[in-house]
């Protein structure tokens, strides 16, 4: 019983010590292209970098999520601790969780930023 009891507390630890790390944060694309002076060739490639780097942080959240439900699982196995174990657990999910959507919120407002640039010169994208 004393050794079942010991693998029960080691599930509960080592879970909550390598989440996250299975989940691939995405790379950030590089700086978007010159709004005032780029082509629509350029922006239209931006675009689907853009597009897919979204879609990369997309699951990279799922991934989290996914993780954060698993740790719970596992933590409810050790009632007399589940909601200390919750609170930890819920403040990483939502320090990894909020910094992706900031991040991906960052890039896509200065992706826009240089998409107006080009579409607001004379003659617009072209």
């Amino acid at each position: 019983m004393k050794k079942f009891s010991c693998l029960v507390a080691l599930a509960a630890i080592l879970p909550a010590a390598s989440w996250g790390a299975e989940c691939a944060y995405p790379k950030k694309p590089a700086k978007a292209p010159n709004g005032l002076r780029a082509t629509r060739e350029e922006m239209v490639a931006a675009k689907k970098v853009q597009d897919t780097y979204q879609a990369n942080v997309s699951a990279y959240l799922k991934c989290l999520k996914d993780e954060y439900d698993a740790s719970l699982s596992i933590a409810k196995l050790e009632p007399a601790k589940f909601e200390s174990e919750k609170k930890k657990l819920t403040a990483r999910w939502e320090k990894q969780n909020d910094a992706a959507v900031d991040e991906a919120q960052d890039v896509a407002d200065r992706f826009n930023e240089q998409l107006n640039a080009c579409k607001s010169r004379q003659g617009g994208c072209k």
